[in-house]
């Protein structure tokens, strides 16, 4: 019964829908309506509000590691809280509150990360930096440290209860992004910082453009 609970309680945690939440809040486009029409930070940076996308970052994180280290606190046994993590992870992906279609669930996989393990979280989050850093494609860091993070795992500190929590989160994480393993193999992957078609901030880039030629003509 208590498995049950805790699983329901980590598996509501994780579909509240961050990206929403903080856009009603700081009133600006729904991040379903523009971009990739994904819930996460990347594409509410593509609003061109950069705080949204901070707080969607912290808030979609946070809500993965909150619910592992509460189970933790709660007396949660190592084979629960994997399970927890799991389901907090499993709700952003399919929050029961936006009909199951939810994120690809990088930021609640590094929050359960570094919940389940600061190091192995930290390594996870070097990866995505580096490669983010070097290649300039969100996408592209995410699968690296997805592919990555099993491999830390096993062979850092073995195949431990949070082996599988970080197995299942990594096959989802690629599930997830099957589309955009397409545009990088088509070369039509949007880059970090750059400004996607059809997005608030290709909209207002826009605008300024016309404004402009209007100026000058």
């Amino acid at each position: 019964m208590n498995a049950a609970l805790f699983t329901l309680a980590a598996y509501l945690l994780g579909s509240i829908p961050f990206a929403i939440v903080v856009s009603r809040a700081l009133r600006i486009a729904d991040p379903r309506t523009y971009g990739s029409k994904n819930i996460g930070a990347t594409n509410v940076l593509r609003s061109g509000n950069r705080l949204a996308a901070l707080l969607t970052l912290a808030g979609d994180a946070g809500k993965g590691w909150l619910a592992v280290i509460l189970a933790r606190v709660l007396g949660a046994g190592d084979e629960l809280i994997a399970l927890v993590a799991i389901a907090a992870f499993v709700g952003h992906v399919f929050p029961v509150w936006l009909k199951f279609r939810g994120g690809k669930g990088v930021a609640t996989a590094a929050g359960v990360l570094l919940a389940l393990n600061p190091w192995l979280g930290l390594a996870t989050l070097a990866t995505w930096l580096i490669i983010a850093a070097f290649f300039r494609y969100s996408s592209l860091a995410s699968l690296v440290s997805a592919a990555f993070a099993p491999f830390y795992q096993l062979l850092i500190w073995g195949a431990e209860p949070a082996a599988a929590v970080v197995v299942v989160m990594s096959l989802l994480l690629f599930w997830r992004h099957a589309p955009n393993i397409a545009k990088l193999l088509a070369g039509t992957e949007s880059k970090l910082g750059g400004v996607k078609p059809g997005t608030a901030s290709a909209a207002g880039a826009s605008a300024k453009r016309k404004a402009h030629h209007k100026r000058a003509s």
